[in-house]
């Protein structure tokens, strides 16, 4: 039964994108979007085109893996460098942060989009992605973009199961969030400040650790990791406390929750 349903979901979102017939996807290389692009070239061939937005708020190795992806799958990528810590509102990261930061970027994906002949910008959204705190889902549904996950009704989970059938390299790679969500809310935001959060969440991922965060909390880094694997952070205490500090960070510290996403949150509605 459930593959039954799963097959159901896959063959809506065909029919979906069908219906588009041209289409421009916003890629990040994440799981769901990579998923989404994989199903639309497979739909629809060379009316499928991918853009990318290269940013201080993505590592580049999500980079350099949407390119890979785009070479390997023989899809057309576009990449454009958008400066996001100059859209007005950004760099001060109030709660609505993501809001303005995804509308600048998708007005720019439309423009890229429309500027290529794509009558429509499809993006990654899943079912999950409705229960947390995403202001950015506001500037989506303004600018009249797509969410073709939501139309077949996809969970997170389902994402990952079919795209294990289909053999997609994101298949169980840990969920990634820009680097700005890293940062309490008020907090300026700088190049530099990014900079430091992308060496220092590679340093553990190179170290053997998957799904991460190193939240930023003024001077002090807050790393989340998942449970099971604290004992294996702690044998490589004086060399991650070393490279942190080299990045500028003074306090270093594990939080005992372990990572869930979205932990910024929490403190969206508290006064300090």
């Amino acid at each position: 039964m459930a593959n039954e349903i799963l097959a159901a979901k896959l063959e809506r979102l065909k029919n979906f994108l069908r219906e588009l017939g041209r289409v421009a996807v916003a890629f990040s290389g994440g799981v769901d979007s990579t998923f989404l692009l994989k199903v639309a070239h497979e739909t629809l061939g060379d009316n499928v085109i991918a853009l990318t937005a290269a940013s201080v708020f993505v590592p580049q190795r999500e980079i350099d893996a949407s390119k890979k992806f785009c070479a390997d799958e023989n899809i057309r990528q576009i990449i454009f460098a958008a400066d996001v810590l100059s859209v007005d509102g950004v760099k001060e990261n109030p709660e609505n942060r993501c809001y303005l930061c995804k509308r600048a970027l998708f007005e720019n994906f439309l423009r890229l989009a429309h500027e290529n002949n794509f009558a429509h910008v499809v993006e990654g959204s899943n079912v999950d992605d409705t229960s947390d705190y995403r202001p950015g889902m506001k500037a989506i549904a303004e600018l009249e973009i797509k969410s073709p996950l939501l139309v077949a009704e996809l969970h997170k989970n389902e994402i990952r199961t079919l795209s294990r059938e289909m053999n997609l390299p994101t298949a169980d790679k840990p969920s990634m969030a820009c680097l700005a969500s890293r940062f309490v809310y008020g907090e300026i935001l700088t190049a530099e400040k990014l900079s430091a959060v992308e060496a220092a969440e590679n340093f553990l991922s190179a170290s053997g650790f998957g799904q991460l965060r190193v939240r930023v909390h003024g001077n002090l880094a807050r790393i989340e990791i998942q449970p099971e694997n604290f004992s294996r952070l702690l044998e490589i205490r004086a060399a991650l406390v070393d490279k942190l500090k080299s990045l500028g960070f003074v306090y270093v510290t594990l939080d005992l929750q372990g990572f869930r996403s979205g932990s910024m949150n929490v403190t969206r509605n508290l006064e300090v």
